[in-house]
């Protein structure tokens, strides 16, 4: 598919951010963590500082971070220093689902940052107004920039989005980010489906008992 719209992220709402509290940990390991984890906490590392930072929470600080599709800039005040970060990894129990561990990445102003970051889909797709469905297969992409201009969501125009068609990386951009993923990978596409291919069957038939008509009377 070609002549996408293409939508910079200037146009875009800033990444959203969260305050998060913390505490140096005094001692790691598996027995401290697990002790951590038994009073409601969290245990968290800060990565890339000179020297990483092993710190805990409290459990209920982080449900607004992690049981979102949002992506935040992260505010961590570790007793009473503050550090802008990302999240980068974490670790669920396999049964409770409840937090065992996050890893933070430190982030600056004047550096680019790597990110996964949510992807949108804007503008009505005549595919699925046909009776398609739109198929979502990359839900972020991860991208590169800097942090004023990151923003909350990406946004993937599909007016021009017919049955059987798609959107790949190469066919979009956004102003100041750089896309880190293959140019062939596709983000989304409309497929058709059981009542659209009858409606086009339809159509079809429709023409060929025109034509005969047509025939006849000559």
């Amino acid at each position: 598919m070609r002549n996408l719209k293409i939508l910079s992220s200037t146009q875009q709402k800033n990444m959203k951010t969260i305050d998060i509290k913390g505490k140096v940990r005094t001692e790691t390991g598996k027995k401290a963590s697990n002790a951590l984890r038994n009073s409601s906490n969290v245990p968290c590392v800060l990565y890339g500082e000179e020297k990483n930072i092993h710190f805990y929470g409290f459990e209920t600080d982080f449900r607004h971070l992690v049981y979102t599709p949002h992506v935040f800039i992260v505010n961590i005040d570790i007793d009473g220093k503050v550090y802008k970060a990302i999240m980068q990894d974490i670790q669920f129990h396999p049964v409770t689902d409840r937090i065992l561990h996050i890893d933070f990445l430190k982030v600056s102003d004047d550096k680019p940052t790597k990110i996964e970051i949510p992807v949108v889909t804007v503008g009505t797709s005549p595919g699925v107004t046909s009776g398609g469905i739109l198929h979502i297969i990359k839900r972020k992409l991860k991208v590169q920039g800097l942090i004023a201009n990151l923003p909350d969501a990406l946004e993937v125009n599909i007016e021009n989005l017919t049955i059987g068609k798609s959107v790949k990386i190469s066919e979009i951009s956004f102003e100041n980010l750089v896309i880190l993923e293959p140019a062939a990978s596709i983000v989304c596409s409309v497929k058709t489906t059981r009542i659209a291919k009858s409606i086009e069957d339809e159509g079809e038939g429709e023409g060929e008992e025109g034509d005969a008509e047509k025939t006849e009377d000559k």
